[in-house]
């Protein structure tokens, strides 16, 4: 398992070091030109030329596959659902449990960084004029219509996602219960995820080159005040992921479950080393699975439907980042969040995660879908991107963790569970 994880966490550290490397030159680069006496030269070929062309042309690339992304992955992945036919009960479970915890876990997102505002103290309103798209809170009736689409493909045209996602999730469904007349579609499907995953990762190798754009632009704007709501963001991610993790999965697993949070930590802590170094749910697959099963007592029957599903779905840590990305990106570019924006956020990045396929960086592409969702310009991707990296082997582990206490619970309650290997010293050493 480690020689087939290891080349992955090898390119993917490589990458992360370029982009970091490109985030630092480019704040070095625009602060020189922030101190420069005022030169028409500078404002002309290279904030307005150079670093506008790096950076917006990467924020294009990634508005480009938001909406092919979403609605090949979630028809995917829904074709998959074929299993929950099968196991009944098992799979409403679960189905269920990661829709909640994902809801919960932008919750926290969204009340952390309300309380800590990291986007306070940065003003780019400036930068971006666009007319702010938020609606007032509709009635549930008008919500709940407003996703289904009249034409399925003006929703994709218009970027209309909420539509995008009920239109995917229905078709993929229904190719899961036509059964053997469906494998062609499912196919054909499977292949269109396999090319755009990998378009994903073609357009992430000019990263760096995007990042070093973008940045720069927004220090050669503002200066040197663009660090203290980084460093603020930052805190705020790393709070939600704190926050559910030790309150939300260990209150679960401590009162639904009836075993000790601490122990299960302990167990999961393979697969969780794995998560951290690869930032890939799917490439911690492996790891999550022995872990479940020969650390937690989980039956192979159990596990080996809910961990890969979960690995497809259940992505708690991206939501967390999304929902605080939403909030800082808000106060950054002067956009005031109603009632009902928060309530659409939280719906759109619970949506989202069900098509947040479990690879690195597939986050920022949908949560480019979220801002858009409330109307916040995708540009503010831009001031995370860089750290995000850092982040994103934070919230992995928050992702598999999720998974692994689905998988207890449903294992409990469907009496596919030993205890005796769940408390056992030597659960990490079999």
């Amino acid at each position: 398992m480690d020689d087939a994880v290891t080349p992955q966490a090898k390119r993917k550290a490589s990458l992360t070091a370029k982009i970091l490397i490109g985030m630092t030159a480019g704040i070095v680069a625009g602060l020189i030109i922030n101190r420069m006496p005022e030169a028409a030269w500078a404002e002309t070929w290279l904030t307005r030329g150079v670093f506008t062309l790096l950076g917006d042309g990467f924020i294009r690339a990634i508005k480009m596959l938001v909406v092919p992304l979403v609605f090949i992955s979630l028809v995917a992945g829904a074709c998959g659902l074929g299993d929950v036919a099968r196991l009944g009960r098992v799979g409403a479970k679960t189905m269920g449990f990661y829709l909640v915890t994902t809801a919960l876990a932008i919750t926290w997102a969204l009340l952390i960084a309300s309380l800590i505002q990291p986007g306070v103290g940065l003003d780019l309103s400036h930068i971006v004029r666009q007319e702010p798209t938020l609606q007032e809170s509709q009635g549930l009736v008008a919500v709940l219509l407003n996703l289904i689409p009249d034409n399925p493909v003006g929703a994709m045209a218009s970027g209309n996602m909420l539509q995008v996602i009920f239109f995917a999730l229905l078709l993929g469904i229904s190719l899961a219960m036509i059964g053997e007349a469906g494998r062609p579609a499912t196919a054909l499907v499977d292949s269109l995820n396999a090319a755009v995953m990998k378009m994903v990762h073609i357009i992430m190798l000019f990263a760096p080159y995007g990042v070093f754009g973008l940045i720069a632009r927004t220090f050669a704007t503002v200066g040197f005040e663009a660090m203290l709501p980084l460093g603020k963001y930052m805190i705020a991610v790393l709070l939600g992921l704190t926050a559910h993790m030790f309150l939300t999965y260990a209150a679960m697993i401590r009162f639904l479950a009836g075993l000790s949070p601490v122990r299960f930590l302990r167990n999961i802590g393979p697969a969780a080393t794995v998560a951290f170094s690869t930032s890939s749910s799917n490439a911690t697959l492996p790891a999550t699975l022995e872990c479940v099963q020969r650390n937690m007592g989980v039956s192979r029957a159990i596990s080996s439907f809910t961990i890969p599903l979960g690995a497809t779905i259940n992505m708690d840590g991206t939501a967390i980042m999304q929902g605080t990305a939403a909030v800082f990106i808000a106060e950054v570019y002067g956009v005031d969040l109603t009632f009902g924006a928060m309530l659409m956020i939280i719906l759109t990045a619970t949506l989202a995660s069900i098509g947040a396929a479990g690879v690195p960086s597939v986050g920022l592409i949908t949560l480019a879908m979220v801002l858009e969702s409330v109307g916040l310009p995708v540009e503010g991707i831009a001031l995370i991107i860089g750290i995000d990296r850092l982040l994103d082997m934070c919230r992995t582990v928050t992702n598999i963790s999720g998974d692994a206490v689905c998988t207890v619970l449903v294992a409990k309650s469907e009496g596919e569970f030993d205890r005796e290997v769940f408390d056992s010293e030597n659960a990490m050493t079999r």
